[in-house]
């Protein structure tokens, strides 16, 4: 059984992060997977795949993944492989395109991300959506709102529906040790209590709101933002224009989140929208409570075990923060729900239901 993974890019996003983690557990347990990326370029999660040297990693090039001639060079990949599983928009829609006019036997299989699918929004591209979900044999949702969303939009039934909801390795995080706070930032010492948030800077991740809640809040309490993205200069005026430059710190792209997380005092995502979120999962593996905004995808994974606040109020966010910081006992008792949450979501147990789901398509 020969599988190969095809997504956009090998960008920093949470498909991506979740695919570099778990194409070496695929192969420990004996699959043969390779992956095939529309847009090659040289990314931190490429440098770090390759060094893996866990399986083949193919690329069409560095140019536009919205390429429509893109479809010609996926049929060669196509007629190598007994199952394709694709991840994310166009590649969802590139690789139907080049099994129709192909005719391979290989078998489709794609994973929905998220619950905000702006196409369905769109007359003509939701009907175009809805012919292309039934090219594939299984369609994977990683939350029941997914699949709820999907058995409305496409007619399936559920049983080519499966909920395989995203996993971390939480040992990683376990194991992780913090890092001094004066070894972040030469101005944040052990006094300060740390927020930090592990987001891309994009629309859906709403940094805006988490900056504008620092103005509630202490002088002594430190935001760290990592990431990055189209929406990080202006996040970054925002702060300039709140004189926030002392308390907030962009830093970037990191390779050491659980490291940094441990070091947090408490872990924020004020997302618009998610599919189910990593980092949030990560966010409450790392010990630390965890708040997140009250939207599909994270209300699913954070309702009962962390705090969640209404999308876009930054006034109750930052009580949100103030009641966690000063009561020790409050503190505690999230913390402890969160972790005990976390370890639902255990990448292993994803693993081996995807595995599953393959041998069923291959066998049947």
């Amino acid at each position: 059984m020969k599988i190969l993974q095809v997504i956009n890019s090998l960008a920093t996003g949470g498909a991506e992060k979740l695919l570099l983690e778990t194409l070496p557990l695929y192969r420990k347990k004996g699959i043969e997977m390779d992956v095939l990326v529309l847009n090659g370029t040289d990314t931190s999660f490429m440098k770090q795949l390759k060094a893996l040297n866990c399986c083949a990693v193919y690329s069409l090039g560095i140019a536009s993944v919205y390429n429509p001639l893109l479809i010609f060079k996926i049929i060669p990949y196509l007629r190598k492989y007994d199952i394709v599983h694709v991840h994310l928009f166009p590649a969802q829609y590139w690789v139907v395109f080049a099994k129709i006019i192909s005719f391979p036997k290989v078998q489709l299989i794609f994973t929905e991300h998220s619950s905000s699918n702006r196409r369905l929004k769109n007359i003509l591209f939701r009907f175009i959506d809805k012919y292309i979900y039934k090219f594939y044999s299984i369609i994977i949702c990683i939350t029941q709102d997914i699949q709820k969303i999907l058995k409305e939009h496409t007619g399936l039934y559920a049983k080519k529906l499966p909920i395989i909801e995203n996993g971390i390795n939480l040992s990683i995080i376990r194991q992780s040790i913090a890092i001094e706070k004066i070894k972040i930032n030469s101005s944040l010492d052990s006094t300060n209590k740390i927020i930090i948030q592990v987001a891309s800077f994009n629309e859906p991740k709403d940094q805006d709101t988490l900056i504008r809640s620092m103005v509630y809040l202490p002088n002594s309490i430190k935001l760290l933002l990592i990431g990055e993205g189209a929406l990080k200069k202006k996040c970054q005026d925002l702060v300039a224009t709140l004189n926030l430059k002392e308390r907030v710190f962009f830093l970037g792209l990191r390779m050491d989140v659980p490291k940094l997380l441990k070091t947090a005092d408490v872990v924020v995502l004020s997302s618009k929208y998610e599919g189910l979120s990593l980092s949030s999962i990560e966010g409450m593996a790392s010990g630390n409570p965890f708040i997140a905004s009250d939207v599909p995808g994270l209300s699913e994974v954070v309702k009962g075990a962390g705090i969640l606040f209404p999308i876009g109020n930054a006034k109750q966010l930052a009580k949100e923060i103030s009641k966690l910081l000063d009561s020790p006992k409050h503190y505690q008792f999230v913390a402890n729900a969160c972790q005990k949450r976390a370890a639902k979501y255990d990448i292993h147990k994803m693993v081996d239901q995807h595995i599953n789901i393959y041998k069923s398509m291959y066998e049947a």
